[in-house]
């Protein structure tokens, strides 16, 4: 058997006080009661907080013209793909046509095909005869450049359509050329099909034929009515006579609410409350724990998450997968107006780093708020572990312009809640029960608005875990 130092030591009588004995009269030291799930919440940060009196939010616009550019929704059995009759209503054509009966028939007739990545799905020069709905994938718009050569125009994936309208007649030739870049599924529909299934469906037809031939009403390059207004004119002509017109129904938001209550036994708040106040410790990671519920509910909520509210045409794809330095100027086109901030996942800005790596390219950082981020043309990127990853490793950036006054991105709360601990929170006492158990109700009310379309950016699909 081997004796140590400390057996040894152990067995000698001491001659002063131990450390263990000592502790029993010491105060030890320590910290707060330490989350992990607490993050920066640059979100709730950098967004403006405007007033919401009555709970509710008015956006008004000017009236907007729908195009059509919606997205459609799709289901499968197995390997088998079909739309959503429902769903044809977002091609320009068919939007407001409400029978059940002629999409069904409509959506049966189109074809899955498949394509590999590489494959040409239209060739520029071909006749413009059949409809491409695009279920899964990833296709570049090729055309011809300023001067000559072959340039990506622009990227279609998931939901997205073509060709919708040849549902009026074939429309002559393609302009450009349509390239699966991942593999792809896409439901066509050629006009001869399509042709046969008018002479069942007359409203059908009818209602295509109104929708081809009315085109909307006057817009401007944002789909806005016109404000019609002369220019360098010389004499006396007749100057035009306008209005700006607004949308008859507004979207209102209503301030969604966070709640819970929190419960500490008497005897705890009573009896063990030096050096610190156990009530207020079990509040403040309550708090917490709610401030990142919403901070999640404005990302992600269907009805006013920035994600899912974003506009249609405000959504763009990569065009290789992994976020490049092109991806992020191409998103900063589409919010160009004075943007805030981008938010991307922390995983996603370690990927732009790679990205920019490969290239030379070493972004600037800017201060903001004391805190040294990076930056991408002058413009913060924050992080918010909020926007999810999906489990084939892919995410989304947003970018946005916050502010009343800028027309961008704001938060809604209202203030002066009756027992308001916080802006937009409240902790309301709610008794004490039999078990002598003392409950507090503690609620966050809050909400976001996109004041115009142009605000909000979402970069789609950006692959973080490519291997090169």
């Amino acid at each position: 058997m081997t004796v140590t130092d400390a057996d040894l030591d152990s067995e000698r009588p001491r001659l002063s006080l131990g450390t263990a004995a000592a502790r029993n009269l010491a105060t030890t030291t320590k910290s707060v009661p330490q989350m992990q799930g607490i993050t920066s919440r640059w979100l709730l940060k950098v967004l403006p907080w405007v007033e919401a009196k009555g709970g509710a939010f008015r956006v008004n616009r000017r009236l907007s013209y729908a195009v059509g550019d919606g997205r459609l929704t799709f289901t499968n059995i197995g390997a088998d793909v079909r739309v959503v009759p429902q769903e044809l209503g977002e091609l320009s054509l068919l939007r407001g046509f409400e029978d059940v009966e002629a999409l069904t028939a409509l959506a049966d007739r189109f074809e899955q095909r498949e394509y590999e990545p590489g494959s040409v799905l239209v060739e520029a020069g071909r006749p413009q005869d059949t409809v491409f709905l695009i279920a899964h994938g990833k296709v570049n718009m090729i055309g011809r450049g300023e001067y000559g050569d072959q340039t990506v125009l622009g990227t279609l994936a998931d939901g997205e359509h073509f060709g919708g309208q040849v549902l009026a007649g074939p429309q002559g030739e393609w302009e450009c050329t349509f390239k699966a870049v991942t593999p792809v599924i896409a439901l066509v529909l050629p006009w001869d099909v399509f042709e046969q299934l008018n002479g069942e469906a007359g409203a059908l037809r009818a209602h295509i034929q109104r929708a081809f031939a009315s085109g909307g009403g006057r817009a401007n390059a944002y789909g806005e009515a016109e404000i019609e207004i002369a220019s360098g004119h010389e004499g006396e002509p007749d100057l035009p006579a306008t209005f700006v017109d607004y949308e008859l129904a507004p979207r209102e938001l209503e301030l969604s609410v966070a709640q819970t209550v929190l419960r500490v036994h008497s005897r705890v708040a009573d009896l063990y409350n030096q050096p610190m106040d156990q009530v207020e410790q079990q509040l403040r990671l309550t708090i917490e724990a709610l401030r990142e519920r919403q901070e999640h509910e404005m990302v992600n909520n269907r009805d006013f998450g920035l994600l899912h509210s974003a506009d249609l045409k405000q959504r763009i794809h990569t065009r290789s997968g992994p976020p490049t330095p092109d991806d992020l100027d191409d998103l900063l086109a589409t919010v160009w107006k004075e943007p805030t901030a981008f938010l991307a996942h922390p995983r996603v800005i370690a990927a732009i780093g790679r990205e920019c790596n490969k290239r030379g390219i070493y972004p600037s950082t800017v201060d903001l708020n004391g805190h040294h981020v990076p930056a991408w043309r002058g413009v913060p990127i924050l992080p918010c572990n909020k926007i999810g990853v999906s489990k084939t490793r892919t995410s989304s950036i947003l970018l946005l312009r916050a502010g009343e006054q800028n027309q961008g991105v704001i938060g809604l709360h209202q203030t002066g809640l009756p027992d308001e601990y916080q802006p937009g929170l409240s902790v309301r006492f709610m008794g004490i029960d039999e078990k002598a158990i003392i409950s507090y109700l503690v609620s966050a009310y809050y909400s976001a608005a996109i004041l115009v379309p142009d605000a909000v950016g979402v970069l789609e699909h950006v692959e973080i875990g490519r291997e090169d």
